[in-house]
């Protein structure tokens, strides 16, 4: 049996008619930038999360982007990020002119401690950027009280928490905005880059659609200075086809890390993921934590398992941000992480029979 980490292809023979039709509905009217697509995929997302605006962008890392700019963080300023976190929630910041300042993450659920945000304040911080992280929702309740006393912005980056919650609360609507991508292996995925921002402050949002679309609402009318940053027509399509199955998908994720959990709980030489207590974890990742990450991996290949690392390295710790001269005795959480977290497969469409054949071949390396 070969297991691969993804499996795109049999997701979209699940749903082949009803993309096919999508994509050819905008063939056929050759609009291939904005029109009914886009807004409809803005509308529906809004109201699957309960929020005033979406505005679609052309990817995750834009989002991130867009929504510092739109709250003018710039050069002097700046905000704290995880020292545990893909990238783009670390370089967004530096993009800005302004300085990215690392905080360590919670032990069991990897994303950021609220306790240590507390101790990185100073006068020049302007946001907080809280990571869902691996589907795990952040604390962003207890953030956003923190961020309130030091009248600060809660930004939250939703990228792998997709209908995600922190008490009754979506990911992505606690904070002044919630950044998402859609990246195609996300848990909502589409079928080449896009992303959205979802906000209930209406001049936050203005200020966001004009920024994405060269500082213009309407064509030639730029109040300032933008980018060029918009979802094309195709992908909304495709989204909003996939949009339908989300709920569907989260819960077989789900199904999925229980799963795995019954078959793996007494492996004592690994450490399953937590569940924040009051929140929901989508399980964008399943992540388990050991000290002998690089000889399961190897094992785990050798009976044509695929693996993959989510993160070899805290952001202190890549060649980007040496200049700041971390030592991993400032971050020892990421600096532990960085070496032991190891993602198992885990997509919709993974059979029992191969998640059975996963956890088998997991417990046969640890029983040698």
């Amino acid at each position: 049996m070969r297991i691969p980490f993804q499996k795109l292809d049999v997701q979209y023979t699940a749903i082949q008619s009803e993309i096919d039709r999508a994509i050819a509905a905008v063939l056929t009217k050759a609009q291939f930038i904005g029109g009914e697509p886009v807004k409809q995929f803005e509308d529906a997302f809004a109201e699957k999360l309960s929020v005033k605006h979406c505005i679609s962008t052309g990817n995750g890392t834009d989002s991130l982007f867009l929504i510092l700019k739109a709250l003018n963080i710039k050069a002097g300023d700046e905000v704290i990020t995880p020292a545990f976190s893909c990238i783009p929630s670390a370089e967004t910041i530096s993009l800005t002119g302004a300085k990215p300042v690392f905080c360590d993450v919670d032990p069991h659920y990897y994303t950021i401690d609220p306790e240590q945000v507390k101790r990185k304040i100073t006068s020049r911080t302007k946001a907080v950027i809280a990571v869902h992280l691996y589907g795990q929702a952040a604390a962003v309740l207890e953030l956003k009280k923190i961020c309130d006393q030091h009248k600060l912005f809660l930004i939250e980056d939703c990228a792998q928490g997709h209908l995600t919650k922190d008490g009754d609360a979506f990911a992505g609507t606690v904070g002044v905005a919630g950044a998402f991508s859609f990246y195609p292996t996300k848990n909502l995925g589409a079928y080449g880059d896009a992303g959205c921002i979802a906000t209930d402050d209406s001049t936050l949002a203005e200020r966001v659609r004009r920024l994405r679309n060269h500082g213009a609402l309407i064509k030639d009318d730029h109040e300032l200075e933008g980018t060029n940053s918009r979802m094309d027509t195709l992908q909304a399509a495709i989204l909003n086809v996939k949009l339908n199955y989300l709920e569907q998908w989260n819960a077989r994720r789900q199904e999925i890390a229980r799963n795995y959990r019954q078959q793996l709980g007494d492996v004592t030489q690994i450490q399953l993921p937590a569940e924040r207590p009051q929140s929901t974890h989508t399980y964008h990742l399943f992540c388990i934590c050991t000290k002998q990450r690089e000889k399961l991996q190897k094992h785990l290949a050798e009976q044509g398992i695929e693996t993959l690392i989510h993160y070899p390295r805290g952001l202190p710790y890549t060649p980007a941000y040496k200049h700041l001269n971390h030592p991993e005795q400032d971050f020892p959480v990421t600096a532990s992480l960085q070496h032991q977290v190891l993602s198992l497969p885990l997509y919709p469409e993974l059979t029992d029979q191969e998640i059975s054949f996963v956890a088998e071949r997991v417990r046969q390396y640890f029983s040698k």
